[in-house]
């Protein structure tokens, strides 16, 4: 135990070296020492804001801790480059899992081979600004509207981790954002939600099968890395529980199994992905909602939608999460169907 916990100790120093330069780990953290001389609380929207030294939080402080690397040592995609299919990066596999974004008959791929070395992507896609996330360490793949209260900005990595979750900022506020709960959690829009913008996740040969004119992100990012590594190794198949958790672990399932998350009314609720692809759907009641979950086996994935009264189906923007990662940053959560 103590051996493992020294290799954990020494992956907080290699990290800030790997992902500047390129070695290959994992980044770890450590809390960051605040002193803290004054706090109250604040109820916006039914929830409570802290304000601590005069700055807003949603989350303690001392559950924020640092990453490695500085702010944008991540470096996001700022100006994003894609090809067409047949001219597609060479180095990209063709069972290289990635997020699909379809907005207005706008089809691009971001695969997860170049998002593990930036995390985020801003862009614009069939005119809608976004924001293509990805956390390596919670396997969350996401995408946001880059308006916040009307007004459109950028979003880059803090350094940052909660829960062993990407935290963001934006270049507007400069508030913090939690990418698995899609909140502002430290700052001036504390406590604001993201828009989550539906997506898919799957295999680079089917987005190419199911969107032949469809465009794929290209290894022109400016920065100098080897697109063909896996930085954090085999770190998505073993038990290791992820950086920073400070909440107890949740042993209902696996802590690397996938489930989609989503809220609905601000409900947190899992559903198991492995469980929907064996089963080919899922259907559920959320507070007098009927979920369905379908699986789609041949691009191993799963799309989440409510029943209207009308028996038609409305896709919800449920997202791809490792199960520690869910269960930490939403305690509370029903899982659908119960274990």
């Amino acid at each position: 135990m103590r051996v493992r916990l020294s290799l954990v100790l020494l992956g907080i120093v290699a990290v800030a070296v790997f992902l500047l330069v390129g070695t290959r780990t994992v980044h770890r953290g450590a809390p960051e020492q605040r002193p803290v001389t004054s706090e109250q609380t604040r109820d916006l929207d039914g929830r409570t804001i802290l304000v601590t030294d005069g700055v807003k939080h949603l989350v303690p402080l001392e559950e924020i801790i640092s990453g490695g690397p500085p702010r944008d040592g991540i470096p996001p995609i700022e100006m994003p480059q894609f090809s067409t299919l047949p001219e597609r990066d060479p180095v990209l596999r063709d069972d290289g899992i990635g997020l699909t974004l379809v907005i207005n008959g706008d089809a691009r791929f971001y695969p997860y081979q170049i998002l593990v070395w930036h995390e985020i992507v801003n862009d614009t896609v069939g005119g809608q600004p976004v924001a293509v996330t990805y956390c390596p360490l919670c396997f969350t793949g996401i995408v946001f509207n880059r308006r916040v209260a009307g007004q459109e900005t950028t979003f880059g990595t803090s350094g940052k981790l909660w829960q062993s979750n990407l935290v963001m900022y934006d270049r507007a506020t400069d508030s913090s954002w939690s990418q698995v709960t899609g909140e502002a959690i430290v700052g001036e829009r504390a406590g604001t939600q993201l828009a989550i913008i539906p997506s898919d996740t799957m295999p680079l040969r089917i987005f190419s099968e199911r969107y032949p004119q469809g465009k794929v992100l290209t290894t022109a990012t400016g920065q100098r890395r080897d697109y063909t590594l896996d930085p954090y190794g085999d770190f998505s198949t073993s038990r290791e529980p992820g950086i920073g958790v400070t909440r107890p672990a949740d042993s209902r399932f696996h802590p690397k199994e996938v489930m989609m998350g989503l809220t609905i009314e601000r409900r947190a609720v899992a559903i198991s992905v492995k469980h929907v692809l064996e089963a080919g759907s899922v259907t559920g009641t959320i507070d007098g909602a009927t979920i369905v979950a379908r699986g789609d086996r041949e691009a191993q994935s799963v799309q989440v939608f409510r029943r209207e009264a009308n028996g038609s189906l409305t896709r919800l923007p449920a997202f791809p999460v490792f199960w520690f990662s869910w269960a930490a940053s939403h305690p509370q959560t029903m899982v659908l169907p119960a274990p």
